[in-house]
């Protein structure tokens, strides 16, 4: 299970991602908390895996160690050749702008600013200029082009996550991590930024690492990934939403 990559066309190149042994430790000595416990895994290039677990289970500290967001206690995340903890600050910064998209529960946007000009800020952080042919292109992709003159709060929830999406798409990176990307939305909205994030693996070739309590994702999936108490009990391939269902029951009953 640990290290192991998606069977697949992708499975045959170098993983975009990995985690060597992470631990994250919260605290000292007796009031010291294990959020996550050694912890391998290897993300394969253009793959769609879904992290699910209970509340308090370790996946949201284990996107944050594999975004650059929070450095191990111990281990090692590794993005292509890079060991994303062994740079300085101001290169990882970069790095995650450059290669790196997020997409959070919250949206994530600037009130201050239209969706275009959110759209847009990771880019103008890393000092690009994107081409006006390739913005429209984008954002006609994901059906927002008429609200991009609009501000956030002149725009319903599932919009709001569209933009989010388009802005974690307009560097161009190689890996996408969404945090409860449907979480604060209705039905609707929640299958259609599913069935966006599937697409994007498909047509843009970027993987996506999402953790969800949204047991719908699992059908969109490559691979789920059961966490608990900051260990990877099961790595499943292919699986149904039922056999996910059944078998987070079966922990709970443990």
């Amino acid at each position: 299970m640990k290290g192991s990559v998606v069977p697949g066309s992708a499975s045959a190149q170098p993983p975009v991602l990995r985690a060597h042994a992470v631990s994250v430790t919260f605290g000292k000595k007796d009031a010291a908390v294990v959020a996550l416990d050694e912890v391998d895994l290897a993300i394969a290039p253009a793959s769609f895996t879904v992290i699910m677990g209970p509340s308090g289970s370790g996946k949201t500290t284990l996107m944050s160690c594999l975004s650059g967001l929070l450095a191990p206690t111990r281990g090692e995340v590794v993005y292509g050749d890079t060991g994303l903890y062994a740079l300085p600050d101001h290169e990882l910064s970069r790095l995650r702008l450059e290669h790196f998209g997020f997409v959070f529960q919250d949206y994530g946007l600037l009130e201050s600013l239209s969706a275009r000009g959110n759209i847009l800020l990771p880019a103008r952080a890393a000092g690009k200029t994107v081409d006006e042919r390739r913005l429209r292109g984008l954002c006609e992709d994901l059906g927002i082009t008429r609200y991009l003159g609009l501000r956030p709060d002149e725009l319903s929830g599932g919009t709001q996550q569209r933009v989010a999406c388009a802005r974690a798409l307009i560097s161009d990176p190689d890996v996408i991590f969404a945090d409860e990307p449907t979480g604060a939305l209705d039905s609707h909205n929640a299958a259609r930024i599913r069935e966006l994030l599937r697409r994007i693996v498909d047509e843009r070739g970027i993987s996506v690492v999402t953790v969800t309590h949204d047991p719908q994702f699992v059908e969109f999936a490559d691979r789920v990934l059961l966490i608990r108490d900051g260990r990877i009990e099961q790595d499943l391939v292919g699986a149904t939403v039922d056999q996910v269902v059944a078998s987070a029951q079966q922990r709970v009953a443990m």
